[in-house]
């Protein structure tokens, strides 16, 4: 594919992607992308739950197809008076999800049209499933930063986004990252909100993981003391059919980008 053609191509893609719903929109190298540091570092981590209804699984290796060398991630912003968008259905995916979901396969049936050479794959959302790290490839895509919350913080929304991606075959003009660091002398409103203290001790640091982006930025953030709450969420959703799981956002809620 012509430069001139990929670049047409970089901008035609974003801009559907906006019109058929996305929020956030962008698109980052596959290669920096699959090397990102959850990629690094999630293989070594417990198992644990990865959704209502499922069972305990490993934490997983992202499988990338062979094929992909960019990845478009597109954003969907989820505000406080909207909590129904990830609300967890037994055995369905949350109404926020199935939004992503749609918006993805339209834009994957828009490329296939439009551009018959070109090769989209709709990954699922789990890793363990053979999906990806979103919020690592949104940071490349120029959607944000992790902040110290160990979630995606947006320019417009803070960390109240939900997201899904594309990837195709084709290397595509990055769009990230960006420059932006609001946790930058914050006060940590998030971090004192966690139910769980999730952000209370130091779990990994730069000698043993290699790493300079740990989780939490500091190497505070439990995955497993924040599935508790999540695990409680659950229990407490029940097991019938008609049960309804409203998981934790305490530390989106605190987190005063965005607002």
């Amino acid at each position: 594919m012509e430069t001139r053609n990929i670049l047409s191509f970089s901008s035609a893609l974003l801009k559907k992607g906006k019109e058929l719903g996305a929020d956030l929109v962008g698109i980052a190298s596959g290669d920096k992308a699959k090397n990102s540091p959850s990629s690094q570092l999630a293989p070594g981590l417990p198992a644990i739950k990865v959704g209502l209804g499922s069972s305990d699984k490993a934490a997983g290796v992202e499988t990338w197809p062979e094929m992909g060398k960019s990845v478009l991630v597109a954003g969907l912003s989820h505000p406080e008076e909207k909590p129904e968008l990830d609300w967890g259905f037994q055995d369905s995916s949350p109404p926020g999800n199935k939004e992503l979901i749609r918006l993805i396969n339209n834009l994957q049936e828009w490329v296939g049209e439009n551009y018959p050479d070109i090769k989209p794959y709709h990954p699922p959302y789990h890793v363990e499933n053979g999906g990806i790290f979103l919020k690592d490839a949104a940071v490349w895509a120029g959607l944000g930063t992790i902040g110290k919350n160990n979630l995606l913080v947006t320019p417009p929304f803070g960390p109240r986004i939900r997201l899904r991606s594309l990837i195709l075959d084709v290397s595509l003009s990055p769009t990230g990252p960006i420059e932006f660091d609001p946790c930058s002398g914050c006060e940590e409103y998030c971090l004192n909100e966690c139910p769980r203290g999730a952000f209370s001790e130091k779990l990994f640091d730069e000698e043993k993981t290699n790493l300079k982006n740990l989780p939490g930025r500091t190497g505070t953030f439990s995955r497993l003391k924040c599935n508790e709450e999540m695990e409680k969420n659950l229990a407490e959703s029940g097991n019938g059919k008609e049960a309804v799981c409203k998981f934790c956002r305490q530390c989106e809620f605190a987190c005063p980008v965005g607002k």
